[in-house]
């Protein structure tokens, strides 16, 4: 088992590390204290992304991305993780592989634009009554000859508010099945500024600042049955192909924070010094120290584990849930123990701890809460023995 990275993964490695150290830190601070990324900024930081190869490095080459095999891909944003959502995210877009469903004028105008920074997109299934459950989302599609009308309402979607287009997912129909009838889910591509559908200020939250989330209102909506993206009926084929490797994403930008403040409370452990000694010299800091890098090393390899699944095509659910859960707790463990070293220091906000602590919290939560990871994982391992 080779543990080694080749030569491209060492230059990818490189590369994405430069740009994020060079271009995208030094704004951390503006966008931390203003809450805001400026729009000239994102552009200016947009262009170099492009300019740098780096933007869309996701998608395969066939359609203008990178191309990454799923390891490279995810050292990649193990390195982008090491800054905010805001500017990583947002300047060095990663659009939606769920994109590559589009099929014939579809791909002229949603896929390829995204691939090329042109247009961007954003995603759309939860709801306020309506989160982990995806079947009793309340937003409907209704066919009205060559059309459907659209009501309904999403909320915790994220950059939809400089999203060029949203990918919708919306009840379609019913089936029966043996608990009752179950909705049926149809993904759309829907344009920004499509009558019937607005766009409204979301809710400010403890992570992430800079990288905000909005209220989609859909009011009678009339999309062509030329929107449908994938099969009417088929959303969750669709969404399945998305969320694995979404899951993998969250996972590895984890493992970028963490290494991060396991530096600095490293660095701190060497340079404090109380009671006449560096305060790493104390077993109750040094072992916080080494627990910490164990759990971070644990959660590397089961997220690079998962990735070399998915590139031989022999990755599993439970695999990327694996991953998804070991790297969001373990970035919590590490950040308040991070801060914990830090004392009183940790908490102000010129150090970057108070940050990645905050931003922490969300990683639970968003793309399958901790309690949904479990249920995967728990599923795939009864279901075998009839359980």
């Amino acid at each position: 088992m080779d543990f080694g990275l080749n030569e491209e993964q060492e230059m990818i490695v490189k590369a994405t590390r430069d740009f994020v150290r060079n271009e995208l830190v030094p704004h951390e601070r503006e966008v931390e204290d203003t809450g805001v990324l400026r729009p000239e900024l994102y552009r200016e930081l947009k262009t170099k992304a492009i300019a740098a190869g780096l933007y869309a490095a996701n998608m395969p080459t066939a359609v203008g991305g990178a191309g990454l095999d799923a390891v490279s891909w995810v050292l990649y944003e193990k390195e982008l993780g090491y800054t905010g959502y805001a500017l990583q995210y947002s300047c060095v877009a990663r659009p939606s592989n769920i994109l590559l469903a589009c099929v014939g004028e579809q791909r002229e105008r949603y896929l390829l634009p995204a691939v090329r920074g042109e247009r961007i997109d954003c995603l759309a299934m939860t709801e306020p009554g309506a989160g982990s459950d995806l079947r009793g989302m309340k937003t409907t599609a209704v066919a009205r000859g060559d059309e459907f009308v659209i009501n309904g309402t999403k909320h915790f979607i994220s950059h939809a508010d400089h999203a060029d287009f949203v990918i919708l997912f919306a009840a379609s129909g019913e089936e029966a099945s043996a608990r009752g009838p179950r909705r049926l889910i149809t993904a759309f591509l829907i344009d920004k500024g499509t009558p019937g559908f607005t766009v409204r200020p979301g809710y400010r939250n403890v992570s992430h600042r800079g990288y905000n989330n909005s209220i989609l209102e859909f009011n009678g909506c009339r999309v062509p049955k030329a929107a449908i993206l994938g099969e009417l009926h088929r959303g969750f084929e669709v969404a399945n192909t998305w969320l694995g490797a979404t899951r993998l994403q969250v996972a590895a930008n984890c493992l970028g924070r963490a290494e991060r403040a396991l530096d600095a409370a490293k660095q701190w452990a060497v340079d404090r010094v109380q009671f006449g000694q560096p305060i790493g010299k104390f077993q109750g800091v040094a072992f916080k120290l080494a627990d910490m890098a164990m759990e971070l090393r644990a959660a590397e390899l089961l997220t690079l584990e998962a990735a070399w699944k998915l590139e031989q095509k022999t990755a599993s659910d439970m695999d990327m849930a694996i991953a998804k859960l070991k790297s969001t707790e373990m970035l919590a463990m590490v950040a308040d123990e991070a801060l914990q070293i830090h004392g009183g220091m940790g908490l102000m906000s010129e150090l970057p701890l108070e940050r990645i602590w905050r931003d922490a919290r969300i990683e639970r939560i968003w793309d399958g809460t901790s309690e949904v990871q479990r249920h995967i994982i728990s599923r795939a391992l009864l279901r075998p023995l009839g359980g």
